[in-house]
């Protein structure tokens, strides 16, 4: 599927009910008949991920993984339906990367939700980097496998006991979750860009410079050309997604913390 020219894939359309009978181990318990299984559903996932977090999205295909696996396309449809099935698959297996949640204030060790709240937002930025086709997957409609749940409910633990309305508990996470999903996307960006062009930023920037000296008018946009300037020469790039995720993870912070119930 596509969106505004960048293609989009969807958790949740396969069939959802065979997803969750697979995420959830349903019917696994089954005597079998015959020689035991070549193949595991978790193996096949673990093949798709690797296959996904090397060629992206757009080459993952049924006939890819088995390529990746050694066995053929008709192999795998014993064990996982279809690319959709497979999808959620791969997405709940990547959520038990997270680990576990940050430890609860204790006696005179107090953690404080402001801590936890950043161990999530870096955690789910380490996610998106070491998988970057998860910015690709919409999770509008998730099919929710153990893992999954165990990270909501990690997250919700963050803010739990700090006076908040389950909903507001809910919409805290999402908030969260949300300005790390649009924040990572700089960095994936400029990871990909260099692979592609096999050139830096600076590289990049270098080589066009004296053309845009010729046209650029800094006396007609003052404020661009002096923000601009400056912002380039400490980044040595256009822009810096590491900063401007520190920076903007704190602002978000420090709003959170004045919109808390009072305690």
């Amino acid at each position: 599927m596509h969106n505004d020219g960048v293609s989009i894939e969807y958790s949740g359309t396969g069939d959802p009910t065979r997803s969750m009978e697979l995420l959830w181990g349903v019917g696994e318990d089954r005597p079998r008949r015959g020689p035991k299984p070549k193949l595991t559903v978790a193996g096949i996932t673990a093949a798709a991920i690797a296959v996904a977090d090397a060629e992206g999205l757009d080459v993952l295909t049924m006939r890819r993984v088995g390529e990746q696996l050694g066995v053929t396309a008709m192999s795998l449809y014993n064990y996982v339906p279809g690319k959709g099935e497979l999808l959620d698959l791969m997405l709940d297996a990547v959520y038990a990367e997270v680990g576990p949640p940050a430890p609860a204030d204790a006696p005179g060790e107090p953690v404080g939700w402001r801590a936890r709240l950043e161990r999530i937002a870096r955690d789910n930025r380490a996610l998106y980097l070491r998988h970057p086709w998860l910015l690709r997957v919409a999770t509008s409609r998730p099919v929710l496998g153990p893992h999954t749940i165990a990270k909501y409910d990690r997250d919700l633990r963050a803010v739990d006991g700090l006076g908040l309305t389950d909903i507001d508990m809910d919409l805290l996470v999402q908030l969260v979750n949300d300005y790390v999903h649009g924040a990572v996307r700089g960095a994936v960006e400029d990871a990909q860009a260099v692979r592609s062009t096999g050139i830096t930023d600076l590289e990049w920037w270098e080589a066009h410079a004296p053309l845009l000296a010729r046209v650029f008018d800094p006396e007609r946009f003052p404020v661009a050309a002096r923000v601009g300037s400056a912002a380039g020469e400490e980044y040595q790039a256009a822009h810096d997604p590491s900063r401007a995720f520190e920076f903007g993870l704190k602002v978000l912070l420090d709003g959170v913390e004045a919109n808390l119930p009072p305690r």
